[in-house]
């Protein structure tokens, strides 16, 4: 049974799925949260927020992401990155999906990726549960309802948590998979719950797509000066790290939170929501993320909260670090309406330090900043993967090694190209620990990171007097408006200096390991900016 508004030539049987039971096409947000309730799969909250949990997964699971390896794409792929499934394995995988789902109530989304028109792909959501449909339609971006009868999907998702997949028969991992099949173009995503895995098979198809096209896909937020959007910012960095954060800046208009392109016309947004951390969330600090926590449909997802008043617990992590909220872009109310900026002006790079080694902020060359943007150094927050329960150093090439499904040195050209035709200043900034390693020191402190980058922003930064740092070689600032000076100097903030310099040696080796492997993809000035 067919409910809902579709395309009457592109329902699920011309796509050669059948059997099914109650099929829903396009349902809008009220609708979507009545399912839910119905099937029990959350619970009502303040505002009328849609409160889930998603189990035992509430991470994303990158070891179960599987390519197809097919002739198109074989030569294309970074198989060190991306585990490669068989073409039979997939064709296996799906065939016993369809026959799994067959019967079921299913939910089917028709949504955009890409703010641009010009280099934006339309895809087609089908979800076991309703309230995936829900986060989806927040995510990726709402098509005008009289084209959806018209809609024909370049790509096809299929999300089914409740089948467990079978890795002899199949050619995967574990019983949870995510297979991206470019020839059929379909994804199949099963056995997990969490529902940030629809929203990231949709970036990773980006990231394979847009680089034939000359376009950099970021993940990154992006900002731009009210009123001028050639003023625009992006900020690079993985997840905790503080993206939706820092780009969420009530002075300025906000393009989008998590996954931005870069092409000849400038900067557009693929989502139209945002997916924000709610850990320690608070009205101060963050008042316009935290006033959607209690927003008609905005999906909460792991919080725990009051039964009764269904007050939410913002400090309490005892089902996961990782807990967050969904919702439309447009609840932030500074949000662009285009969701579409100019080529950036300044270029973020954000890393959280575990060593307490970085500076708070750091100007680099450009070829300093493609250094940094393929050393990808970050500390991987609790929670944020399966398993991961306190900060733990990592390097993810891109600051986004599990999204990429191409080369490195693909993303990392293009961001050179970009940089030197249409100039920008790159700036890295810490926003881990400082005064110590984990364990040790503090987190920095976000009012420090937010004066920081204000003056970046506005230029006020170029102006003072930088000083050459002994041991990355990038340019510091010895001052800087609104921030404690001595907090711009890491070893100063160490009771122990010489413990800091140890510290300091060791990520520096770290960073020399982990860039061997690039070195043959390189230019000479890259490999003149490497440290070590």
């Amino acid at each position: 049974m067919t409910m809902g508004r579709v395309n009457p030539s592109f329902q699920l049987e011309d796509q050669g799925i059948s059997g099914l039971g109650e099929v829903h096409y396009n349902l809008i947000e009220p609708a979507l949260i009545e399912a839910a309730l119905k099937n029990g799969e959350g619970t009502l909250g303040r505002g009328g927020a849609f409160l889930v949990s998603t189990g035992k997964f509430t991470g994303r699971s990158p070891k179960d992401k599987h390519v197809v390896k097919t002739d198109s794409v074989a030569d294309n792929i970074w198989w060190d990155n991306n585990a490669e499934m068989s073409p039979e394995g997939f064709d296996a995988l799906y065939d016993d999906m369809i026959a799994h789902m067959q019967g079921g109530n299913y939910y089917v989304q028709d949504l955009i990726g890409g703010a641009d028109p010009a280099h934006s792909i339309k895809v087609r959501m089908v979800t076991e549960l309703a309230w995936h449909g829900l986060f989806i339609r927040h995510l990726l971006r709402r098509p005008e309802r009289d084209t959806l009868e018209h809609f024909i999907a370049d790509f096809t998702v299929i999300n089914c948590p409740s089948f467990q997949a079978d890795p002899k028969k199949h050619d995967c991992r574990s019983e949870t998979v995510i297979a991206m099949n470019f020839d059929r173009k379909i994804i199949l995503i099963g056995g997990t719950e969490y529902a940030g895995e629809n929203k990231k098979s949709v970036f990773s198809l980006l990231n394979y797509l847009l680089p034939e096209k000359n376009i950099m896909p970021m993940h990154c937020s992006a900002n731009h000066a009210k009123g001028n959007p050639i003023d625009t910012a992006v900020f690079f960095g993985l997840s905790g790290t503080g993206k939706t954060t820092l780009s969420a800046d009530p002075d300025r208009t906000l393009i989008g939170d998590d996954e931005h392109g870069w092409s000849d016309r400038g900067t557009f947004n693929f989502e139209g929501g945002c997916y924000a951390k709610t850990i320690n969330l608070n009205a101060e600090a963050e008042p316009e993320i935290y006033a959607t926590t209690s927003k008609f449909g905005t999906v909460i997802e792991n919080m725990v909260y009051d039964e009764e008043t269904r007050k939410l617990d913002f400090d309490d992590d005892s089902l996961t670090a990782n807990m967050r909220c969904a919702y439309p872009l447009e609840y932030i109310s500074n949000a662009s309406a285009t969701a579409i900026g100019g080529h950036p002006k300044n270029i973020i790079m954000l890393t959280c330090d575990a060593f307490g080694v970085l500076p708070p902020i750091a100007r680099l060359t450009p070829a300093q900043a493609m250094y940094h943007f393929l050393s990808g150094f970050t500390s991987k927050v609790a929670g944020t993967e399966r398993g991961i329960t306190e900060p733990e150093p990592t390097f993810s090439t891109c600051f986004g090694a599990p999204f990429m499904p191409r080369r490195p040195e693909v993303y990392g050209n293009l961001l050179k190209a970009k940089i030197a035709k249409h100039g920008a200043t790159c700036w890295l900034v810490n926003t881990g620990w400082t005064g110590g390693a984990y364990g040790t020191g503090a987190r920095m402190p976000i009012k420090a990171t937010r004066a920081l980058l204000t003056a970046a922003l506005d230029g006020s930064l170029s102006n003072v007097e930088f000083r050459k740092d002994p041991n990355f070689g990038f340019d510091v600032p010895k001052d800087a408006p609104g921030v404690p000076t001595v907090l711009l100097d890491p070893r100063r903030t160490w009771d122990n200096p010489e413990a800091y310099d140890r510290q300091a040696a060791k990520l520096v080796e770290m960073f020399s390991s982990n860039f061997e492997q690039y070195v043959p993809f390189i230019d000479d000035d890259v490999k003149a900016a490497a440290i070590g």
